[in-house]
């Protein structure tokens, strides 16, 4: 791909026989593992992109698009997020032609409902710039060109409620999202509605954004990222993993991830939380260590219980697992066998 945003062409001959093999070969695993994943180093899972596939961004929209705290690079775009572009390119092509064939066997001639990719892990790993870039690289593929991007923060239950239940300090807990009404969306989505629209969340104001919604009308794909969305069922109901037809998973060790945050926690005591309208305005003039103290008792009571208990255990159902080193940057991935 080019900086004109038009891609240039790939796979134009068909692949080979085992696409994945050969730098599956220097990753690491060992022939014959009974592992339901195929590692690749950083170096491996690189080769992966086409040689003919230029990079679709540039470092301007690359910087709109990163995470405050994030420090994904154009090198890290051209080694992993490419070669993992190419790879859902080719789920949603192959689907297409599922789809085509099944709606020969059964005579249907209903449209082909929107591909939906899940991007799940903790609070500051780094997901919102995994999904973003996601959308804009898969936008830029000239086969699915509307491309839509929905966070489940819009489906947490008002402050109000929460405060109501009782639940305010367990915000991000599966609990204290509307799960009926994001099963609902996700449903209405697969099941081919020419609209479907969302509840709109502010980070500014830590709250749901009284009557303004995010319309989603008939893409080709759908990009949903949060914290929860590859939960499991409970006593055998829907749930929004049953709709995902390709899962990401963004992980880091604990401890890195806890330092993350707090760090994050910093730089917005300087910049976001200053902002008169933000629900965190009293943590702005906190001191150096008051601060970080503050992060770290909100990191280890609220964020490391419901990374223990309900993010991480789901870590083993993604398709697909991004594993970041201690600077931030993807070190390893590791692909689920199909």
């Amino acid at each position: 791909m080019s900086l004109d945003r038009r891609p240039a062409p790939v796979d134009e001959h068909p692949a080979p026989k085992d696409e994945l093999s050969s730098p599956a070969r220097h990753s690491g695993l060992a022939k014959g593992s009974a592992s339901p994943f195929v590692d690749f180093d950083r170096r491996a899972w690189s080769q992966l992109a086409a040689a003919s596939t230029r990079l679709p961004l540039s470092a301007e929209e690359l910087d709109q698009l990163r995470s405050f705290g994030d420090f994904v690079d154009l090198d890290e775009v051209r080694e992993v997020y490419l070669p993992l572009s190419r790879l859902l390119n080719m789920h949603v092509r192959e689907g297409g032609r599922l789809y085509h064939a099944y709606r020969r066997f059964l005579g249907d001639t209903a449209a082909r409902t929107p591909f939906m990719i899940g991007i799940a892990g903790s609070v500051s790993v780094g997901k919102s710039t995994t999904a973003r870039l996601l959308r804009l690289l898969l936008a830029r593929w000239p086969e699915h060109p509307s491309v839509e991007l929905v966070t489940t923060d819009g489906f947490l239950h008002p402050n109000a409620e929460l405060e109501r239940r009782g639940i305010m300090h367990r915000k991000g807990f599966p609990e204290s999202y509307d799960r009926r009404a994001l099963l609902r969306f996700v449903s209405e989505i697969k099941g081919g509605r020419s609209e479907v629209s969302a509840p709109v969340y502010s980070h500014l104001v830590y709250d749901i954004v009284p009557d303004e919604r995010l319309v989603v009308r008939s893409p080709d794909i759908v990009v949903i990222e949060g914290l929860n969305v590859l939960q499991p069922a409970t006593s055998g109901a829907l749930t929004v993993s049953d709709f995902i037809d390709f899962s990401v998973y963004v992980d880091a060790a604990t401890a890195d991830v806890r330092r993350w945050y707090v760090e994050r926690f910093l730089r917005l005591r300087e910049t976001a939380f200053r902002d008169p309208a933000s629900y965190f305005r009293r943590y702005a003039e906190l001191d150096h260590e008051a601060a970080v103290a503050r992060a770290e008792t909100i990191w280890d009571e609220i964020n490391a219980p419901n990374l223990v208990q309900n993010i991480l255990p789901t870590r083993g159902r993604a398709s697909l697992v991004l594993s970041k080193g201690a600077d931030h940057n993807i070190t390893r991935v590791r692909l689920r066998k199909l």
